[in-house]
């Protein structure tokens, strides 16, 4: 992106409340690979739907949990890109900022974001999976499987959405209505296609917002959108926040 339309930053510096949906295109660029493309190497024979429903971790705990813990490592080594840094400056600028992310990797936080709506969970937290209550500690792991809940002695899970799970509740209804009240409604490194969360800028747009894309690449949102921004967000964010 050379140049960020003047009536998208019209529109930036009159708004009141901003609303911000964020995928996994934000955080591939600092190198954590997407759900489907972390099936590599040993676990380059399995779906991702093998290891991330309720079901598969009951038949196999010890095979998923290995499979997060391995998941864990990558994202470990990750660090907020210019794309999350200018959303937490961004954020600075507006009393009613939300930030919602499809992404399990904790990177806005990282780079300071406050407000963050966490639709998938975090995958640096974990839970049981009997109580589906936090655990911060857990008794060691076995041959068999994963860490034990030190409460009831259930496995320890990750603390994200699985396939055939619905969405955190609070979470979910804060994202709506942040989505309902916004003047503008940012979508950066989402494709889109993942409901509930692809519902949100619709839901922004029917209630008068101006929609904003980031991506590097047409989406289902494109034609409605009022500006589309095309390129990494690691660009065009910094690029539109220092304009402002």
């Amino acid at each position: 992106m050379d140049q960020v339309p003047p009536a998208l930053l019209k529109k930036l510096r009159h708004a009141r409340s901003i609303a911000v949906l964020t995928g996994a295109g934000i955080s591939a660029e600092s190198g954590v690979p997407t759900f489907r493309n972390a099936m590599t190497g040993l676990w380059a024979r399995f779906n991702p739907e093998d290891l991330a429903t309720p079901g598969a971790f009951r038949r196999n705990p010890k095979l998923v949990w290995d499979w997060y813990q391995w998941r864990r490592q990558l994202i470990a080594k990750a660090l907020p890109n210019p794309g999350h840094d200018a959303l937490a400056r961004l954020e600075e600028r507006f009393a009613d900022f939300t930030l919602i992310t499809q992404n399990v990797d904790g990177l806005h936080r990282g780079a300071g974001s406050r407000n963050v709506l966490e639709l998938h969970g975090d995958i640096r937290r974990n839970k049981c999976f009997d109580e589906n209550g936090a655990v911060d500690g857990w008794m060691p792991a076995d041959d068999d499987g994963p860490p034990r809940c030190p409460r009831c002695g259930g496995w320890i899970r990750p603390d994200v959405v699985w396939f055939g799970e619905t969405l955190p509740e609070a979470e979910l209804d804060a994202a709506f209505a942040a989505s309902r009240r916004c003047d503008l409604f940012l979508c950066v490194g989402t494709s889109a296609l993942v409901h509930p969360a692809a519902s949100l800028p619709v839901e922004a747009l029917r209630h008068g917002a101006c929609l904003v894309e980031v991506n590097t690449g047409e989406t289902p949102l494109s034609e409605v959108c009022d500006f589309s921004l095309r390129g990494p967000a690691a660009r065009v964010l910094p690029a539109l926040v220092s304009r402002l």
